[in-house]
């Protein structure tokens, strides 16, 4: 038995787990949104981050990092417990088909693991949906938490595509708008006109997770 993880976010550049293989690749289907609470990483109940999770998209494709743990049941176990802290915002894992560059017709790997959010602001509590670019750039500049600032994930992510040569356009307007905001927090000096770069975004009834459950990851 093999375990295949699809690392389309945080994954990309700081897997954290013991693997065996690891390819360059994409899956279809899908697009990256930052539409995921996150509240024990880089965010907190009161003010949650926003973080990377996968929505379908029938003519998108996701450029990521597909890692192979291949050294026995307990290894896989160790690797899944792992990714199952790390990733415990993201309330479904699904499997896909990975295609390396070069050979989008034929996959190179079937069954890759992928953990991802349900897009269902009601059903799913972490599930926070789309919004304005400005609002949600607001956000992420200011939002922080155990592991750092909210930015400094998102600014990590735009230069982990850029390092593999597959940029995400949506991700670099995103991280340009959030450049604007910091750079407008620059200018004010953290004076009286601050307040009206503090995150837009409402406030969502979040629970902290349990004791223990941050992984020092993203």
């Amino acid at each position: 038995m093999v375990l295949w993880v699809f690392g389309y976010g945080s994954l990309i550049w700081n897997p954290g787990f013991d693997f065996d293989d690891k390819i360059l690749g994409f899956i279809k289907g899908h697009k990256r949104t930052f539409n995921l609470a996150c509240i024990d990483h880089r965010g907190t109940p009161e003010h949650p981050a926003r973080t990377c999770t996968l929505e379908t998209d029938e003519e998108a494709i996701c450029w990521g990092i597909a890692y192979c743990v291949k050294g026995g049941p307990e290894k896989e176990r160790e690797a899944m417990k792992y990714l199952e802290r790390r990733e415990c915002e993201y309330d479904q894992k699904i499997s896909v088909d990975f295609y390396k560059e070069g050979d989008s017709l034929k996959p190179a790997v079937t069954g890759v693991l992928v953990f991802v959010s349900t897009p269902d602001p009601v059903g799913n509590k972490y599930y926070l949906g789309p919004a304005p670019l400005k609002d949600m750039a607001r956000q992420i500049a200011t939002a922080n938490g155990p592991n750092g600032y909210n930015r400094d994930y998102l600014f990590s992510m735009e230069k982990a595509l850029a390092n593999i040569s597959h940029e995400d356009d949506s991700i670099i307007e995103l991280a340009n708008e959030v450049r604007k905001v910091m750079n407008r927090m620059k200018e004010t000096k953290i004076t009286g006109t601050d307040a009206a770069l503090k995150s837009h975004a409402p406030l969502v009834n979040l629970s902290a997770l349990p004791e223990g459950t941050v992984v020092d990851s993203r």
